[in-house]
């Protein structure tokens, strides 16, 4: 069995499926059980508040500025998948960390949206309807591209990024990967 390494702490996994879990929630209850579809809302809210400090004060690779690249190295990881380029990073790559960012905002505004819907000022303005909807669809398209980008990169580098989500370690790394 290949040396493994902590990588990702239990909170950062706690709070992965713990968001997870809540989106599929209130996906699965919409338009069907208003109660538990409004309590996923305000779970994945206060999940996102506690990563937005963690990604400020938490473990080495929980932090934001670990993760998080600029334009240029992102779009660059990106170019290199194709061709089996893209280097190993032990943390998050350049592509995973910009998904972060838009699943993090765009939950964001889901639960701010839907949260609105329930006081006096928005209670059946339809364009709040509206943009919920649309920002929960939209949330979608980056969850399913998630997912395709950690098979992608699972693939790619001969791991198995799901189980270091649940278990919190990856294989060691090399010489040549990023830390």
């Amino acid at each position: 069995m290949a040396a493994t390494v902590k990588v990702w702490d239990p909170l950062v996994r706690i709070f992965h499926w713990s968001l997870v879990a809540s989106f599929a929630v209130a996906w699965l209850s919409s338009n069907q059980i208003k109660n538990l579809h409004e309590w996923a809302g305000y779970c994945a809210a206060a999940l996102i508040s506690f990563r937005l400090i963690w990604g400020l004060v938490g473990s080495h690779y929980a932090r934001f500025r670990q993760f998080v690249r600029g334009p240029k190295t992102t779009l660059g990881y990106l170019r290199d998948i194709p061709g089996g380029k893209a280097e190993r990073y032990l943390g998050h790559n350049p592509a995973g960390g910009a998904m972060i960012i838009a699943l993090l905002v765009c939950m964001g505004l889901v639960a701010t949206t839907g949260w609105m819907q329930t006081t006096d000022a928005y209670w059946g303005v339809r364009w709040v309807q509206n943009v919920h909807e649309f920002l929960a669809n939209c949330l979608m398209v980056l969850v399913i591209g998630h997912l395709a980008g950690v098979l992608l990169a699972s693939y790619h580098h001969r791991e198995n990024l799901v189980r270091a989500m649940i278990t919190g370690r990856k294989r060691t790394g090399s010489q040549t990967d990023i830390r």
